[in-house]
């Protein structure tokens, strides 16, 4: 699906099914530098499951027109945006990495579109190391292998090659589109606050082995929101969607059926 926001082309991954009222909505949100494709053995299944899926690319990224937004705060109002033009309500929200942010902050300042969030490999704060933030911004290639290096542990391969490379090809990916993405992270400080507001049903999905949102930070997060769920994957990284996408859409149903 592609349609024209403040005069610029969006993409969103529909699962080939456009939109209908009177299915619930689940909406994934990528992470740094990424785009819709992480999403890609989700959609489907969800589709299967008689909902609306809605796999948006953030401005800049993917088939979406740019410039990349600056700032966690921003991306938060443009979904609204979003949102309001495609006229969706009761969502399920589903961020991964900094979408985890953008979820937290949306629901912080936008309530009444919401049912459920899940919040997947994902904090209320997400410093990034100094040394990645420099490789990025220079466009060194080096910040993706730094990337994966960080978030996936493990002697097993990727089917088909690593995800984030085969996304962030270029120099201009990296110092464009993925350096302004990790700013967006480490600059974004209303976690603490966002958090404590919640109140709607939620669940977190946190990776093992995961060393960019490392499993006691996760945890801690989980505690600040009420009455929320958390299920931990073993033998998984940062990349959950990817590394184990059959049991996090799985641990997602339940929770949605619950």
């Amino acid at each position: 699906m592609i349609f024209q926001l403040e005069n610029k082309s969006i993409h969103v991954s529909d699962a080939g099914q456009g939109i209908n009222f009177e299915k619930e909505t689940i909406v994934f949100l990528h992470g740094s530098g990424l785009s819709h494709i992480v999403w890609s053995l989700t959609e489907q299944f969800f589709s299967n499951k008689n909902f609306n899926v809605l796999s948006i690319d953030l401005p800049g990224h993917g088939n979406s027109e740019g410039p990349c937004l600056d700032s966690i705060e921003k991306i938060s109002d443009w979904l609204e945006k979003v949102f309001d033009k495609l006229k969706l309500k009761n969502l399920t929200l589903v961020g991964h990495s900094q979408g985890c942010l953008e979820i937290l902050e949306y629901a912080h300042k936008y309530k009444d579109r919401i049912k459920n969030l899940i919040f997947v490999g994902g904090s209320n704060k997400m410093p990034v190391h100094p040394d990645l933030l420099y490789l990025a911004q220079n466009g060194d290639s080096e910040a993706v292998k730094l990337m994966m290096k960080w978030g996936y542990e493990g002697s097993k391969r990727f089917i088909g090659g690593n995800p984030v490379e085969k996304i962030i090809q270029s120099p201009r990916d990296i110092s464009q589109i993925l350096a302004v993405d990790l700013n967006a992270c480490n600059n974004y400080s209303n976690g603490l606050r966002a958090a404590k507001s919640i109140n709607f049903p939620t669940m977190l999905i946190l990776g093992e082995l995961d060393k960019m949102v490392n499993l006691d930070t996760g945890k801690k997060f989980s505690s600040l929101i009420k009455n929320s769920t958390t299920h931990v994957i073993s033998e998984c990284g940062h990349m959950i969607m990817i590394e184990k996408a059959f049991e996090m859409r799985e641990k997602i149903l339940e929770f949605l059926n619950r």
